[in-house]
């Protein structure tokens, strides 16, 4: 076997040029994948992030009867006593953050300038506020106290040429199904880096938001962060009750697993047509190396070298490739990879319906995804190098020797 790689790195090493540039394909098709797998788990894990901190929580407690697209404020529908339930869901281990929140659908208007927004009551004291808090750009966060105040999001702010201090009317749906407006001032303007979800949501103190919309001591859902979000299905058992519905973050992102999937499925068709160009490469490099060497091939046929060997030898040089390939495809795409995960690539206002996407995405290139890559970039150049491999191994010791090969 040793001496077979020796024999094969010797003839590599007879037209460096067309071996380099043979491994050079393969390192810049395996770059590509990597940096391709990687963009695309950066999205998708950016944007679960994204709608668990924002969104969805690991869990959400809701009365039994309540419809989030219809986002009724009707008292039947919504949680009566929401902080006796939320200390119960405290006492559970998993339980990190479990805190009430208030939705309802309003209207912002500015003169002649309108836009509909989703009006989130909640606490500003919570920890599961962090993202908005940390998200200040100009102003201040509210304070749970506060019955005039709300934030909003910069592209808001920027549609309106609004600053902090400034007021706008707020209409909102209230529990007993009609229309309230009031003046409200703006405290301060936030950015999550999301622009689908910073330029239709407004944040409101909860009492607040209670007051306004007629709904009482009530919330629409407890929003629940936990240690582990795989402990989801296990603290989602120990909160079911009959008045209650209980939905994982499994079940309100499904559109963002099933994104996942349907993505992974067509990148591993773009995978197959990469490597498949590369393997071209190999193939077009390994078949010139065999009528080039017609003679030498008699003449090792002639000697007593069975097929299977010599075939064996063309084998081991395209391993040989396919290692400089992929060890150079790491080396660039590892570069590629850090670039974009420091960095990003700027989308700005893209994103699909459900799913709450930066408009920055960042690389992420998980080890599974580089150990399946560097594997099927083998294999994809050792199946192509055998159609070269077994042609030599076919020829003829006469034919061959009189270069004809036939």
């Amino acid at each position: 076997m040793i001496q077979l790689f020796r024999m094969a790195f010797r003839d590599l090493g007879r037209n460096k040029r067309r071996s380099l540039l043979s491994a050079l394909a393969i390192s810049m098709g395996m770059s590509l994948l990597l940096l391709m797998a990687s963009v695309l788990a950066g999205e998708m894990r950016g944007a679960l992030q994204n709608t668990i901190q924002l969104q969805s929580g690991h869990l959400q407690v809701r009365a039994a009867s309540y419809d989030e697209d219809k986002v009724s404020l009707a008292w039947e529908d919504l949680i009566e006593n929401p902080g006796g339930l939320v200390q119960q869901i405290k006492s559970i281990p998993q339980v990190v953050v479990a805190t009430p929140r208030l939705f309802a659908s309003g209207i912002v208007t500015l003169g002649e300038n309108s836009r509909g927004v989703r009006v989130i009551g909640f606490d500003p004291d919570s920890p599961a506020s962090q993202p908005i808090s940390t998200g200040m750009i100009a102003g201040e966060f509210l304070k749970p106290d506060d019955r005039e105040g709300v934030l909003i999001g910069k592209p808001l702010a920027d549609k309106f040429g609004l600053q902090p201090g400034q007021s706008l009317s707020l209409l909102v749906n209230t529990s007993n199904g009609t229309v309230d407006e009031q003046l409200v001032t703006i405290r301060g303007i936030y950015s999550t880096n999301t622009v689908a979800y910073d330029e239709s949501t407004v944040f409101m103190p909860l009492a607040k938001a209670q007051t306004f919309t007629g709904a009482g001591d009530h919330a629409s859902t407890i929003f629940v962060m936990l240690q582990d979000r795989e402990q989801a299905d296990t603290v989602a058992a120990a909160i079911r009750s009959p008045g209650y519905q209980v939905l994982t973050w499994q079940k309100m992102n499904e559109l963002i697993v099933q994104t996942e999937q349907f993505a992974g499925a067509y990148m591993v068709l773009f995978y197959l047509i990469v490597l498949g160009i590369t393997a071209t490469v190999v193939i077009n490099t390994l078949i010139m190396a065999v009528f080039e060497r017609t003679r030498e091939i008699g003449i090792l046929a002639a000697i007593g070298m069975k097929a299977r060997r010599i075939m064996a030898m063309f084998l081991a040089e395209a391993g040989l490739i396919a290692t400089g390939g992929v060890i150079g495809g790491l080396i660039l795409g590892g570069l590629m990879v850090a670039y974009f995960t420091r960095y990003g690539i700027y989308i700005g206002n893209f994103g699909l319906t459900g799913i709450l996407m930066n408009d920055r995405i960042y690389s992420f290139l998980t080890l599974r995804d580089t150990i399946s890559l560097t594997i099927t970039t083998y294999v994809v150049t050792l199946i192509a190098s055998l159609y070269p491999a077994m042609l030599a191994a076919r020829m003829e010791p006469v034919a061959a020797l009189h270069g004809t090969g036939d």
